[in-house]
């Protein structure tokens, strides 16, 4: 398929005359970059599922090997980099005068890639919150730690991350709800679209009219119901989708 049947004119047409569009990640740009899924790993974390160890219930129970877990996970994330499509993101903010990224994931690629409107829904592995009063702590080196770290109020510091049976961020939902909402082009990259509350956001912007393209590898449960379904593997769509932007902003 060549560049120039890849994208309808169309969705060409809506890209180049939007003020503000929104973007939506799952696992599926990520998974480009060799992030694994961190199931059936080898070794010790083998006789474990993330369901057991993803939750407030097993890191009050035993802090210290819910923490060595996120000290395994954050060591291999250390050797990924952002792919072509993280990149191509980063290069798309530029282009216009409201661009929001909505992600699903943990891993910061998309900050370690430039882009700077980001919204995490489910937090993310580098950052450290007290389980006790919420402070934030941004100092990577904490995860060199062998066991969880303190707070200033005595507190255990755990991942600043989403957790099974917790809710998302208040205000990381907000503004992604505002952003699909408030869009004049909305794209789904890499998503199951099965995960909620995030797999609304698409439809949301389809209520409010917003032209919704979705890139994945294969089609998804709400892929019928799109403007536009692409299908490729993210780094190598999107930035096709940038050349064919042009140079300048909007």
């Amino acid at each position: 398929m060549t560049e120039n049947s890849l994208f309808s004119n169309e969705f060409l047409r809506k890209m180049k005359s939007a003020k503000s569009v929104a973007v939506l990640t799952g696992a599926g740009i990520s998974a480009e970059s060799g992030v694994p899924t961190f199931r059936g790993e080898e070794g010790l974390w083998k006789k474990f599922k993330p369901e057991e160890l993803a939750t407030v219930d097993a890191f009050l129970s035993n802090p210290k090997l819910v923490w060595e877990w996120y000290r395994h996970r954050r060591q291999i994330l250390k050797e990924v980099k952002p792919n072509a499509g993280h990149l191509a993101l980063r290069d798309l903010e530029e282009k216009f005068e409201k661009f929001t990224l909505i992600t699903q994931n943990i891993d910061g690629l998309h900050q370690r890639a430039g882009s700077r409107r980001v919204v995490e829904l489910h937090g993310n592995i580098r950052r450290n919150r007290c389980q006790n009063c919420g402070r934030i702590y941004q100092d990577v080196s904490l995860e060199e730690r062998e066991k969880p770290p303190t707070c200033t109020c005595h507190g255990l510091l755990r991942p600043d991350v989403v957790w099974f049976g917790e809710s998302l961020p208040p205000e990381a939902i907000d503004q992604a709800f505002y952003a699909a909402a408030h869009c004049d082009v909305f794209l789904s990259v890499g998503t199951s679209a099965v995960v909620y509350p995030a797999a609304y956001l698409p439809l949301i912007a389809l209520q409010y009219l917003a032209y919704v393209v979705e890139f994945n590898i294969e089609p998804t449960a709400i892929s019928h119901q799109v403007s536009e379904f692409i299908q490729g593997k993210t780094g190598q769509v999107l930035p096709q989708l940038v050349k064919m932007m042009g140079p300048g902003t909007s």
